[in-house]
């Protein structure tokens, strides 16, 4: 028997040809996505060429998760083919990023041993979208930067609030979740909000000293240009050698040790270096040895 396609075959012969099992086929024609040309004398199914070719594309689209009810619409010609990839290399997009946030979580959970109350946060963090990732982070930066006059008025604490905005990109790699989770973690904890909070304050304070003939501003560089130096000498912080940099730290603002407690906290250094890998930032400088030089020296000195 033959059609204008070329000759028929059994349901058997299409199943050796495509690889596929008379049952999937079967199923296949009963759904209508490849009907059969014609019955044999027997009553049995016979296939035109058309319904290799049908079933090669079914066999393709299946593998690449494409349901069968778009299939069906292929094949029929109520949709093309690029109509049905684009939205199901738009829905793969979803469920690749749905696969990130979830490895990121795992592997958070695996490197800190966390609780199961820890797990679920992290997870809750990780699902949020980017309108709420920017509400959250936003009421951290309230938090910190309320009542501070200069986030009014000043640009360069404008500038100091954007140094703080974590910026997660629209197809970030793994790490950068594992980041985003923990800086939002770390961002609610209302220990490290005051923190940042007296940073803020003392920020402020060095523009309102600057305006006013006082402190100069910049004790971070400062105490890095006078201990770096030491350091490197490998002079202890209850050395005698070490008096005349401690003097200068005390010349430099009589609150320094405060200050200094507060910049040398490790939170804040950490929400700095995961700032810089979602940011895409260069790994910032550690801070750490110099300040706690500075403020080791410092309280030896009482």
């Amino acid at each position: 028997m033959n059609d204008p396609l070329g000759p028929l075959c059994s349901i058997g012969e299409l199943a050796r040809r495509t690889g596929l099992t008379v049952k999937a086929i079967r199923f296949y024609s009963d759904q209508g996505i490849v009907p059969p040309a014609g019955r044999s004398p027997a009553g049995y199914r016979l296939y035109g060429a058309d319904a290799l070719a049908r079933l090669d594309l079914v066999r393709t689209l299946r593998e690449l998760g494409v349901g069968l009810p778009d299939i069906r619409k292929v094949v029929a010609r109520e949709l093309s083919l690029s109509e049905v990839a684009a939205a199901h290399a738009d829905a793969l997009a979803v469920q690749i990023r749905t696969l990130r946030l979830r490895h990121a979580v795992l592997t958070a959970v695996a490197r800190r041993d966390s609780s199961p109350e820890e797990m679920d946060l992290m997870h809750r963090l990780a699902r949020l979208s980017e309108d709420e990732r920017r509400r959250l982070i936003d009421d951290f930066l309230d938090s910190v930067f309320a009542g501070s006059a200069g986030s009014a008025r000043s640009g360069a604490f404008v500038g100091i609030r954007r140094s703080f905005t974590p910026e997660l990109p629209d197809n970030p790699e793994p790490e950068q979740i594992a980041a985003w989770v923990e800086l939002a973690e770390l961002s609610q904890d209302g220990e490290f909000r005051a923190v940042v909070r007296r940073l803020v304050e003392h920020l402020e304070a060095e523009q309102e000293g600057a305006r006013g003939g006082g402190p100069r501003p910049g004790l971070v560089p400062a105490v890095r240009e006078l201990v770096g130096p030491v350091l490197a000498a490998g002079i202890e912080p209850g050395d005698g050698a070490a008096a005349p940099v401690v003097e200068a730290l005390l010349a430099h603002d009589v609150h320094v040790l405060t200050r200094l407690e507060a910049v040398n906290d490790p939170r804040r250094e950490r929400y700095t270096e995961l700032l810089a890998v979602i940011n895409g930032w260069p790994a910032p400088e550690s801070l750490a040895p110099v300040l706690d030089w500075a403020v080791e020296a410092l309280r030896v000195r009482g």
